[in-house]
């Protein structure tokens, strides 16, 4: 603790809290690799590729061994249909009940650990962001082309842990209705053709699916702006249950959790300024529409 800023490092594989002991990476539950065992037992006794399976349960590859390798929950959709496929028994499906996820830190940076876990509990969560779609509104496809450029390179299993971890976090969004959720992002990123055309249209869809209810907001900051607040870089901010407001802030391999208050409101003055800056929702939405269409 710092003049109370609590610094810890929280995101990616591997990382080391500040002052403190190694923040080791965490283990997917025997539950899951159970299940997933047992599932890609029965699929090659039944003379399935992986890439077989995956077409006839309607899944992608990297779906499929996320499964088997203890990686992903199964989808309850994904459940029925390689219990269907697989001799129809009821052992897959009734054994889908007694899956845990284990911890929820499995393929996060070390130093975006502490964050993610004030997510999950937050009464409310604002982000702004000038570098990239934010990872509560990244498609599987974007995601996998931001790791696949990532340097150092990433092993197939790294790439896949993370993608899983970014997945994961975002069934927030689904899960917690009541909960207010507003994105503040900059246009170039929704322009920027990450991964390629197709990947970016699935992601300007999956931006307005996800913004759609109505405790999703998103506000786009137009390039032609001529008054910015938010000029230092990307910033979260979130409230606890406790009613503690807290601010987070990433760069280059690191994070800080910010707790002290007299920063966090400085941090919340620019962001609340932003959005009185950027377009309006509904204004929002219409641009990007449109930048779909384009595509």
């Amino acid at each position: 603790m710092t003049g109370g800023i609590d610094i810890m490092a929280e995101g990616g594989c591997g990382g080391e809290p500040v002052g403190g002991e190694p923040d080791r990476e965490p283990g997917p539950s025997d539950s899951l690799r159970t299940w997933g065992a047992v599932q890609q037992a029965l699929r090659e006794h039944a003379g399935y590729s992986r890439a077989e399976f995956a077409d006839l349960v309607r899944f992608s590859k990297h779906t499929v061994e996320s499964v088997e390798l203890g990686r992903r929950m199964p989808d309850e959709s994904y459940v029925v249909r390689s219990e269907e496929l697989l001799g129809n028994t009821g052992a897959l499906r009734k054994s889908s009940k007694y899956v845990t996820r284990g911890r929820g830190d499995v393929g996060l940076a070390a130093w975006f650990r502490q964050w993610a876990r004030l997510e999950r509990v937050a009464v409310s969560l604002y982000t702004y962001e000038c570098r990239l779609v934010p990872g509560l509104l990244q498609s599987e496809e974007y995601a996998r082309a931001l790791f696949e450029n990532r340097l150092p390179l990433l092993t197939e299993e790294q790439t896949e842990a993370q993608i899983e971890a970014r997945l994961e976090r975002q069934r927030m969004l689904r899960e917690r209705p009541t909960v207010p959720f507003h994105f503040i992002v900059e246009e170039s990123v929704f322009r920027r053709r990450l991964g390629g055309r197709d990947v970016l249209r699935g992601q300007l869809e999956l931006v307005l699916e996800l913004t759609a209810p109505p405790n999703v907001l998103l506000q786009v900051m137009p390039t032609e702006a001529e008054f910015h607040a938010c000029m230092d870089g990307s910033v979260q901010l979130l409230e606890t249950p406790e009613g503690r407001q807290l601010a987070y802030s990433e760069g280059q391999e690191n994070g800080r959790l910010i707790s002290g208050r007299k920063e966090v409101r400085t941090l919340q003055q620019r962001y609340d300024t932003l959005r009185s800056q950027a377009l309006n929702p509904q204004d929002s939405r219409g641009l990007l529409e449109r930048l779909r269409g384009e595509l």
